[in-house]
Parts: structure tokens; sequence; C-alpha cells
């Protein structure tokens, strides 16, 4: 019996903002996605990260003097109930995963911080400057946090049948997540003379516990094992039979009218954005944020140009009107590729 085929599938290209990338904030365009790929992936993804990523957070606390939320503690202007929503706020980063121990003890006037706590080698402390209380002239503030890790939300663990704990312990309840916030939009990008095809951008917020490559990795991880387990058998090898987008239509020649350049200067896109003689501040702007070649204009979007430095409403009309008369406009979605293998056909002998 001969072997099923199948038709191959788009194979998206990633890409970082590099610019923007931080160990809090980052944001990753995926294009070009089958139709309709791009709110399927992006809302999984977003599900996933906003609730399957582990982290740590302080799960427990003994405070020298204190043995419910509700006491006020001597010498400390905050009382414990202001003191426990201060711990829930400590960014901690585990090296390991595993549960730890951290102690602050802090004696005389000072504002106690999150950067005088000492803890164990596996934890690392992320928002040093946070506040923890602020302790008076012949105060005490001595406390012992443990760390646990875990996902999402956990509520306090106190032990059944027991009112107050021997060793004064509290139980927190807390968010180990360390997700932010997880933003998608979704627009339709070009492929050859198709236009229907999906573009993804995804941003995502951290605490700085992860930065953002590490938990959309965890995130993938996570959503790709779990759907493994739907197989009914061996896995359709759609990575092999696809191709990425730069190597689609390879052998074939590329129309003008398949890029939607009819009438467009092609050589154009490959100079300088100088050839659209913009003013100098637009000009500049566009430099800065290493935008240099007329390609890489028309491939971006009216909304990614806006979010360039000092780029405002004013530049972006002028550059519009710079690009329309020479038939060009944002959101192209044209291959570099493509270009150069249509400017290949063109200097190719007719016999």
């Amino acid at each position: 019996m001969d072997k099923k085929e199948y038709k191959p599938l788009i194979i998206p290209r990633l890409s970082w903002n590099k610019k923007q990338l931080t160990d809090t904030f980052g944001e990753l365009v995926a294009q070009p996605l089958e139709p309709g790929f791009g709110i399927t992936l992006g809302n999984a993804l977003r599900r996933v990260l906003l609730g399957a990523v582990e982290g740590s957070a302080v799960t427990s606390v003994i405070i020298k003097g204190v043995n419910n939320e509700f006491s006020t503690l001597p010498g400390v202007a905050e009382d414990a109930m202001q003191l426990v929503l201060n711990i829930k706020q400590i960014v901690i980063r585990n090296k390991s995963g595993k549960p730890g121990i951290m102690r602050l003890q802090v004696k005389g006037e000072k504002v106690a911080r999150v950067s005088d706590i000492k803890a164990d080698d596996h934890l690392e402390l992320v928002n040093k400057d946070h506040v923890i209380g602020q302790v008076v002239a012949g105060g005490e503030l001595d406390i012992q946090f443990f760390v646990e890790s875990g996902r999402g939300y956990h509520a306090a663990q106190w032990p059944e049948e027991k009112a107050f704990q021997e060793d004064g312990r509290m139980y927190l309840d807390a968010m180990f997540s360390p997700i932010r916030k997880v933003m998608f939009d979704v627009e339709k990008t070009r492929v050859g003379g198709e236009i229907d095809y999906d573009k993804l951008t995804l941003r995502i917020h951290t605490d700085g516990a992860e930065n953002p490559l590490d938990v959309l990795h965890y995130a993938v991880s996570v959503l790709r094992t779990q759907l493994e387990h739907f197989l009914a058998s061996a896995e359709i090898p759609f990575n092999e039979i696809s191709k990425e987008p730069d190597l689609v239509g390879a052998k074939e020649p590329v129309q003008l009218g398949e890029l939607g350049l009819k009438g467009v200067p092609v050589e154009l896109l490959l100079k300088p954005i100088d050839e659209l003689e913009l003013s100098v501040r637009a000009h500049n702007c566009l430099i800065q944020a290493d935008i240099k070649r007329v390609i890489d204009l028309v491939n971006l979007s009216e909304d990614d140009v806006l979010k360039i430095k000092n780029f405002g409403r004013k530049s972006l009309t002028e550059v519009k009107d710079s690009m329309k008369a020479f038939g060009l406009s944002f959101g192209m979605g044209i291959r570099e590729d493509d270009i150069k293998r249509l400017l290949q056909t063109k200097e190719e002998p007719h016999d």
C-alpha cells in the first residue's frame, strides 16, 4: 500500500525584538503562520504562560515576637499584616527549584529592604530595593522566610486543627508565577502572492525572576508535552515535508504581480532609505531604529513605526506620502530572497 502524501505546512520564522528585550519584557514575532494559526497558537501560549510556568515564593514566615498576622510589633512602624503584604512582593530567582530558607535581622533605626536578607546559595533576590519594614530606634525586626516552588496561585497551607503554631510560623498564600502580563496581536502577512497568512506578535512581561526567552521555552515544552499524549499513532513528520517561507517556491520564477510590485522600481527596495528623500527628523529616527533600507521599512506595519522613539503621526504621514510616490506602502511583507531572485531573473541574458 502506497504511503499517504500530505500537503506541507508553512514553517514560521521567529524573531525577538532585541532592542526592547530585557529580563522583564520581550516581544516575539512569528510569521508567516498558516491562516487562523495566529489566534490558535497565541491564545494557547498565553494561557500556558499565565498558568503553568514555575516560580518560587515565600510560603511561610516566622516573625520574632509575632504569632498571627493581626499583631503589632514594638519598634516597627508596620503591623504584621503590612509586613506580610510586603513579604509577598519579594521576587525570588530559584536556581535549583528546591525549597530554601532566608533570614532578615535588623536592629536599630533602619529601613529594612530585600537587600538586607541573607538567602541560601541557590536563591537569588531580584527586587533588592523593595522595602520590608521600617525599624525605629531601639526596635528589632527578625524574620525567617521559607521559600517553595510551584505553579500559579496557592492558598496558605495552614496545618489542620492548630490555631497557632508552636514555632510561631505564619503561612502565606503565594503567587508562584513569574509572569506579570502576556498579550498577543494577530495581523495578516504575505507569502508570495498569498495575503491570508498570519503574523503573531507575542509580548511577555515578567517580574524579573525569569526572562521572557526562558519562560516561553518552558511554556512551549509544557504545551508540546501535553499534546503528544493526544497522538493516536506515529506523528506525521510535517517538519520534514515542510519548508521555511524563504524556500517556498524558490525554484519558480518570481513575478512582480505576486509581490504586489507592479509599477515599482524593484532595485529601490534594496537601496538605503535616503532614496525616499525624507526629512532629517524622520530619517534619523528610522536609522536609530536600525531601519536602513527601503525593504526594511515597507515590511513594517504602521503600529511598528509609531513605536519608534520620537517618531510621531506627522513623521508617519510624511513617510507614507514619500512611499506612495514610489508605489510602496507599509505591511508589504516582501522577502529579500524574492527580490534578489527577481533581479537575477532580469539580469539573465535572453536567447
